[in-house]
């Protein structure tokens, strides 16, 4: 069964979703915006299909191999949080279902900008920045994608991001406006400021590249560029959404309104902002 939603604002926008009975939606705490009186609402530390606390069924036989079941699922859960606590994701999600009829749910985003709406069909798994996420289908798990590899070794960091995988709805969320863009329509590769990403198809390679060598203008894009070191290369062929306000551009503009800027005169590798 298809999610019914719809996203609704402008320079911030909102999505409302229609649960059917037997439909689950769940979010990321601090997503919740309004719900109608016959939607419960349940907070758990588990991710869908991860039990979220639901007891065994059964006589002596669901006992006995329940207490196995109830270790488990208290190891998988405790995995899931241990991993979301790493990536700086919230512990808990909420889910949300209706009861005897057609329920409503809002949910919206943390800073002005866009959603989407991702329709997953279990062929391809879709990858996004941390706190992306908003809301999916039960039928959608959410996970953590450590990326390492070529990206460890150009940036000298990994990147940690939000997987989902599954079939369904999920929604996400970004800062500013969005454009769609597909590598292979630009040679096969682009490369993005790094806070610019809000998501990928899976299949799309993401790595780093530093901003020129060590050089006279290389030196020049790091410290006047306002990019720092590195950019992040996307190759391949699919689907990539990308923002255009970044959380560091948003955070700046606010300083400088109130008369506090720490960008500095050079607006890159010697910006003082350090929070």
């Amino acid at each position: 069964m298809t999610l019914q939603q719809e996203i609704v604002g402008n320079a911030m926008q909102m999505a409302v979703v229609s649960l059917q009975p037997g439909q689950t939606v769940y979010c990321e705490a601090g997503k919740f915006l309004f719900k109608t009186a016959n939607v419960s609402m349940e907070t758990r530390l588990s991710g869908p299909g991860g039990g979220g606390g639901q007891q065994p069924q059964g006589g002596q036989q669901g006992q006995a191999g329940g207490m196995g079941g109830i270790l488990r699922q208290a190891m998988g859960t405790a995995m899931q949080v241990g991993q979301r606590a790493l990536a700086g994701e919230s512990l808990a999600f909420q889910y949300f279902e209706a009861t005897g009829g057609e329920g409503t749910v809002g949910f919206a985003g943390v800073l002005p900008g866009e959603m989407r709406a991702l329709e997953l069909n279990g062929s391809r798994a879709w990858f996004a920045e941390k706190d992306a996420f908003v809301a999916a289908e039960s039928t959608v798990d959410f996970g953590i994608a450590w990326q390492g590899g070529r990206t460890g070794r150009s940036g000298g960091e990994g990147f940690i991001l939000e997987k989902f995988t599954g079939r369904g709805t999920v929604i996400i969320c970004g800062a500013g406006n969005f454009i769609d863009l597909n590598p292979a329509d630009f040679g096969g590769r682009i490369e993005v400021d790094t806070g610019c990403i809000v998501a990928f198809e899976e299949g799309i390679e993401y790595g780093v590249q530093r901003i020129g060598g060590l050089n006279r203008q290389g030196m020049m894009n790091a410290v006047f560029g306002g990019e720092g070191l590195s950019l992040a290369t996307l190759e391949g062929n699919g689907r990539v959404i990308l923002q255009s306000l970044t959380i560091e551009g948003l955070a700046n503009a606010l300083k400088k309104a109130q008369g506090g800027d720490k960008q500095g005169p050079t607006g890159g590798l010697f910006s003082t902002n350090a929070g």
